[in-house]
């Protein structure tokens, strides 16, 4: 996620402790209107268009820019900050939590449990490790396609998250979201302009929404990892065209992926066909390592880098690349600490995948 500085800053995408609001833009929102000081961003039936003076740069991306028809999505008024008003769906004793999530560890601000930059983040080839790490990423899938079906006109964020949730735990999984640095809900639902970390909410899905269902699950000792962005009811050819190159993008990061290769390849792979379909690539959200610890090394970069590292066998990852509409690829947060909305109110679309190094290739898990 967003870090000060360097790339070994940055903090996955799947899920990270929240952003600084400190830099967050100003805006009013209010029922089919969003205005911005000193500019005017419009809405009818979800069309979004914008009008800016010459001296605020920041948003001059925006002039004369169409990104569809959809609606935006804002912080509800009045504020509230944090998450700690929102309860958390309970999971039965018997189920095995991560480290994060047991009694003892509830209320720290940052999760507890390994999690280095060492060459010991390697899964052991043909052991029990990669068999239980397939198993969950199995599960993430399964949990995936399942929350797929559940993607409707009028259905709800939360009652996805709530089926979701008793999903994973029937299974005797923990739903490896919830609880995580106080995220509160059992996976993330990222609808329109929100780039990552939507908190499932009781807003009905509108025709021509897209939404990023992101699933983790922690099963017997390890972490699996999956999102998609779904298309709700009919989307506009924009919409379609953003969610089709997002998908083309991963697959261009995990087609250069291999013992030996270089780690920057893949971002380099992915922004040359954000390039060419025309978006933006965030560069404040990575993909992560993955297994037994939720988030480790190494980190995987989506944008064009020139990073130093090598993916070596027993590597396991995840690439999950967040395009963006426009030029404009910054991220604001919500006063929940952890929604992540492009800055202009651009659509993003985001999927994600986990790729396992072997010795003489690489192979998708999920």
């Amino acid at each position: 996620m967003l870090g000060p500085g360097s790339w070994r800053a940055l903090r996955a995408a799947s899920l990270r402790p929240p952003l600084s609001t400190s830099s967050r833009p100003h805006f009013a929102g209010h029922s089919g209107l969003v205005m911005r000081s000193d500019a005017s961003t419009y809405r009818r039936h979800g069309t979004t268009r914008s009008r800016a003076s010459d001296e605020e740069n920041d948003i001059s991306e925006l002039d004369a820019s169409f990104f569809g028809t959809y609606s935006v999505i804002l912080p509800t008024e009045p504020f509230v900050f944090g998450v700690s008003h929102i309860p958390q769906r309970p999971v039965p004793s018997q189920i095995p939590r991560p480290p994060y999530a047991t009694p003892s560890a509830r209320g720290l601000s940052t999760p507890t449990g390994r999690g280095s930059s060492s060459s010991d983040d390697l899964v052991r080839l043909g052991s029990s490790e990669e068999r239980r790490l397939r198993r969950a990423a199995r599960l993430a899938r399964e949990v995936l396609e399942y929350a797929g079906t559940l993607v409707k006109v009028g259905s709800t964020t939360d009652a996805l998250d709530a089926a979701v949730h008793d999903y994973i735990v029937t299974h005797s999984a923990y739903p490896s979201p919830l609880g995580y640095s106080g995220f509160p809900k059992s996976c993330c639902t990222s609808v329109n302009n929100v780039v990552v970390h939507g908190i499932p909410d009781d807003r009905p899905l509108e025709d021509g929404d897209i939404v990023n269902v992101d699933i983790t699950v922690f099963l017997d000792g390890f972490h699996g990892d999956t999102s998609r962005t779904f298309l709700v009811g009919d989307v506009d050819e924009l919409g379609r065209a953003l969610v089709s190159a997002t998908d083309e993008a991963l697959d261009a990061g995990i087609a250069v992926c291999g013992p030996g290769k270089p780690l920057r390849s893949i971002g380099n792979a992915i922004h040359a066909v954000a390039d060419k379909r025309g978006y933006s690539v965030s560069s404040q959200f990575s993909g992560h390592g993955i297994g037994e610890v939720f988030h480790r090394s190494p980190w995987i970069l989506h944008h064009r880098n020139e990073e130093p590292g090598v993916m070596l066998p027993g590597h396991c990852f995840t690439i999950e690349p967040c395009l963006i509409q426009g030029f404009n690829p910054r991220s604001w947060i919500f006063p929940d600490g952890w929604t992540a909305s492009t800055e202009n109110c651009a659509r993003s679309a985001q999927k994600e995948h986990m790729v396992l190094i072997t010795e003489h290739g690489a192979e998708v898990i999920t």
